[in-house]
């Protein structure tokens, strides 16, 4: 009788803890076994130029490139979905190291910096007195802005919000960009309301302070600095590097060699050389 209890006892022991234990551990096993087994199966390999072209991007995870980050344009670049001309702070030296990684054509793309094509600020006449909120795109809501000229810088900075590096600081309620903190990234272009941003090469040292269209007469009326459309700035020009558009000088910097005569001639003094 007593064996038979034991046995019992034993049974149930068995039944109520042991077993549960061996059948979870049993699942548990073959959980584990499936997972690696389709794991490996389903792995997606990873590309390894992927790392090797990360190596070489500036890294200033700007999204001027129009992703989330260069870790993003790296994977984009291996995947033939983006263009090494998408990425304007990596230096020429590094997009021909990733061009040669991923067997790709480097292009002749350069450095590239911003410039503000304004120097007006306080020299420009305001057509009222500004007292709303500081931003650039709010203030051109109410008739344009408060600056007299139609395109000239308002100086309320949002530029200067937009830039990750510190790299736009304001000289006389005019933007003025900073070249060695300057990665091109572009958010100065898409965020200035009045489209006064462009990119010059960064070798390049002189480049036209103005972005008012007008001639003369109505461009005198609202600044006090601003181009006139004179043409005297491309007559002086030995390499003939500078053609008047839209009553504006435009640069063409293979044929710049940087010798500042269109500067020393400017009566209006708005050629500027980039610090």
């Amino acid at each position: 009788m007593i064996g038979f209890l034991g046995y019992i006892t034993a049974k149930t022991v068995f039944l109520r803890y042991i077993l549960p234990i061996l059948i979870v551990l049993l699942v548990a096993a073959v959980f584990a076994f499936l997972l690696s087994f389709l794991g490996e199966k389903l792995k997606v390999k990873k590309d390894e130029r992927v790392d090797r072209v990360r190596e070489h991007l500036a890294g200033a995870n700007c999204g001027g490139c129009g992703y989330a980050g260069c870790d993003a344009f790296a994977q984009a670049l291996a995947d033939g979905k983006a263009s090494l001309s998408d990425c304007n702070p990596t230096a020429a030296p590094h997009k021909k190291a990733i061009a040669q990684i991923l067997g790709i054509d480097a292009g002749d793309d350069e450095e590239t910096v911003s410039v503000a094509h304004c120097a007006g600020g306080g020299k420009c006449r305001n057509k009222y007195d500004y007292q709303g909120y500081r931003d650039c795109h709010t203030a051109a809501m109410l008739g344009g802005g408060p600056k007299a000229c139609p395109t000239g810088c308002m100086g309320l900075g949002s530029c200067a919000g937009a830039c990750e590096f510190d790299a736009i600081a304001f000289e006389d309620d005019r933007a003025k960009v900073i070249v060695d903190k300057c990665t091109s990234c572009g958010r100065c272009i898409e965020t200035c309301p009045k489209a006064i941003f462009t990119r010059i090469p960064k070798r390049a040292d002189y480049y036209c302070a103005c972005n008012n269209p007008a001639k003369g007469k109505a461009v005198t009326e609202v600044c006090e600095v601003g181009c006139i459309g004179c043409g005297i700035c491309a007559k002086a020009c030995p390499e003939h590097a500078i053609a008047m558009e839209n009553n504006l000088p435009v640069f063409d910097y293979k044929k710049c060699v940087s010798c500042g005569k269109c500067a020393e001639k400017c009566p209006r003094h708005i050629i500027l050389k980039h610090e």
